[in-house]
């Protein structure tokens, strides 16, 4: 008899450029996959983990083709606020093809305070809270059909929708009961990706703004010597790069004697670690034990300036702690992250601009990691929003819209006063796929439409499943005539693909009446609003469905038209090397962006350098894919995720 089947995903974060690494390691869905062998529920069931470069750059259509194959039983989903929507569209559409598969699904979305979440079709059974113990359970009632309805933290589908949760789940096993998934293989080890770790879980802080005090305050840790197996084994695997899940690692017990072992272990400096501390009860000591340990990268907690405003968030703590610390650690050469956050309640704009003239003061500028609050559900702050005053987005990704003590606008400006403080952006510039198309490539991530020559057939060549992240040009000598045409393709994209990124690429011979990029834009904005379209509202921008203009190589446009189609939107020129070369310092400044084209000189040339070196990174784009990637990687700073297969 065949085994019923349990498939695990996890989608990852958008990311910024197409080819740049996602980071998506499926450590909860691993985790639970190795729960259920611990249970023996491996002999039972066929336990499946969608992983991997499929799953970060598949399209809407091709995730749904995969995720649907052989039509599981059950189809299990970790959701986090920047997946949680298109996981639950894509669980939607797998029923359709599929219609005996159930939906399970379980992460930090997963809370009874989440009305988003409770308003959604298409799941059949939720779980809060840690899900380790309850999924032996609840795989016993899947195959008898009842018994769901007492355990705790799950939530089962009742006429279509949620209905109330279990009891509140107690997370109090020893982590040393589920072995990692790294160690049984469940996970692959490469150099070249992250490595994602806990050695801990719960938390002893109660900051309202954050979900982790929602698990426990009993800290759970791994033992020394389950510590010890699992980073001999990654060292012994070729891990490089070492992310801790902590959620306050110098917090965890035996703090101190876990940094002589990985210090052991990691004598010759092969693996890299990076994990987010506290400031309080923090030395100069633990900020060389780290160094000598591996820790390349720690991040830290300022939040805010204002002292009334950490008392009231339960935040806790003093600036001039976290400066002391973070001064300690980058001593030692460790890069420090700082974050600040936007929109705290009782925060204002003097009290945001101070803390970046604080982090200055303290040569922490270049560390600020500055962003708006987004008020996740199942947090204290969440629960106590209406009397602080707080309003916030009711979908992801869950931004405040307003304080008691700031504007929209207020957040918007204090944002943006940030950055001309720091002089630099401070989130990622969603940056186009400009490359030229690649013959045979699957999933096809650009495509180029004739519009002259086939505008009413244009629609059939989106049939083919595409890539996440997608680029769609379209050429005509007047794109003004096809306007129909063009705001007809925008609606079946968004029906196909309706949570994947695009790139519509406008490649006019002439130029056209400017008010029809007004007119596109608009008709981009008024489709069904994804996370990735609000990610960047406080800019008025829609990282998601992005109109852009490329002007052909040897195509004659007015500067006029040009820098009035700046104000609209982003501009790109195609150019030679030669001629990007020549403009380097006014590259979307004075002049158009660079699509480069053509021959290109050696990476190690002088000319190339001085381009990588003198350019604004995000005004050159290359038509060459190879080039693109090193550019992405090299110049840019992002991860590059391993080249797909054609």
């Amino acid at each position: 008899m065949q085994r019923p089947r349990l498939r695990l995903a996890q989608l990852p974060v958008p990311q910024p450029a197409a080819d740049s690494s996602t980071g998506n390691v499926a450590l909860a869905a691993a985790c639970l996959a190795e729960a259920a062998a611990v249970h023996g529920l491996d002999r039972k069931w066929q336990i499946d983990l969608v992983a991997g470069s499929e799953i970060d750059r598949l399209g809407d259509r091709a995730l749904v083709e995969l995720l649907a194959a052989g039509q599981p039983e059950l189809l299990g989903f970790s959701l986090y606020l920047w997946n949680v929507e298109r996981s639950l569209h894509l669980a939607r559409q797998v029923k359709l093809r599929s219609p005996e598969t159930k939906i399970l699904v379980g992460g930090p979305e997963v809370s009874a305070d989440n009305p988003f979440l409770l308003s959604q079709e298409g799941i059949d059974w939720a779980v809060s809270g840690e899900a380790e113990d309850v999924l032996g359970p609840l795989l016993q009632s899947f195959g008898r059909g009842r018994g769901w309805e007492s355990l705790p933290g799950v939530a089962a589908a009742r006429n279509g929708r949620l209905g109330s949760f279990g009891p509140d789940p107690t997370a109090n096993f020893p982590l040393q009961n589920y072995p990692s998934p790294y160690l049984s293989g469940k996970l692959p080890i490469s150099p070249a990706e992250s490595v994602y770790v806990e050695t801990v879980r719960g938390c002893r802080s109660h900051c309202t703004f954050c979900f982790y005090p929602r698990s426990s305050n009993m800290l759970r840790a791994l033992d020394m010597e389950d510590c010890a197996r699992l980073f001999a084994h990654l060292k012994e695997q070729g891990a490089q790069e070492v992310v801790f899940l902590d959620p306050t690692f110098n917090h965890r017990p035996e703090f101190e004697a876990l940094l002589d072992l990985l210090k052991e272990i990691n004598h010759d400096g092969q693996m890299n670690f990076f994990g987010e501390i506290r400031a309080e009860g923090f030395l100069p000591h633990h900020a060389e034990a780290m160094a000598q340990a591996g820790f390349t990268k720690v991040e830290i907690g300022l939040q805010s300036i204002n002292r009334e405003t950490l008392r009231r968030t339960r935040r806790g703590g003093h600036p001039d702690q976290v400066a002391k610390a973070a001064g300690w650690l980058q001593a030692q050469g460790v890069e420090m992250l700082v974050d600040l956050i936007v929109g705290l309640p009782g925060d204002r704009r003097e009290d945001v601009i101070a803390g970046v003239d604080f982090l200055q003061s303290h040569q922490l500028d270049q560390a600020a990691q500055v962003f708006l609050l987004s008020v996740l559900p199942g947090t204290a702050m969440r629960a106590q929003a209406e009397e602080d005053g707080l309003h916030y987005q009711e979908q992801p990704p869950y931004r405040v819209v307003k304080t008691d003590s700031m504007t929209q606008e207020d957040l918007a400006e204090t944002f943006l006063m940030a950055e001309e403080r720091l002089d630099r952006r401070l989130d990622e510039f969603p940056r186009p796929l400009l490359v030229d198309p690649e013959p045979g490539r699957q999933p096809i991530d650009v495509h180029r439409l004739d519009l002259d020559r086939e505008a009413s057939s244009a629609g059939s060549r989106l049939n083919q499943a595409s890539a996440f992240h997608t680029a769609l040009w379209l050429l005509g000598a007047d794109i003004d005539r096809h306007r129909d045409a063009v705001t007809g393709l925008f609606d079946r994209w968004q029906q196909q693909e309706g949570h994947s990124i695009c790139d519509w690429v406008l490649f006019p011979q002439r130029p056209f009446p400017l008010e029809l990029l007004a007119d596109f834009r608009r008709h981009l904005d008024r489709l069904p609003a994804t996370y990735l379209s609000r990610w960047l509202a406080h800019r008025d921008q829609n990282a998601q469905r992005r109109l852009l203009l490329t002007i052909p190589l040897d195509a004659e446009f007015p500067t006029w038209w040009l820098k009035a189609a700046e104000t609209l939107v982003p501009v790109y020129r195609e150019m030679s090397f030669a001629a990007a070369w020549r403009q380097r310092r006014a590259l979307a400044l004075e002049q158009p962006a660079a699509r480069v084209v053509g021959p290109l000189p050696p990476k190690e040339s002088r000319e190339f350098q001085q381009l990588a070196a003198e350019a604004d990174p995000e005004g050159v784009c290359f038509a060459d894919r190879s080039r693109e990637r090193d550019w992405i990687e090299q110049v840019l700073g992002y991860g590059v995720r391993s080249a797909p297969r054609p």
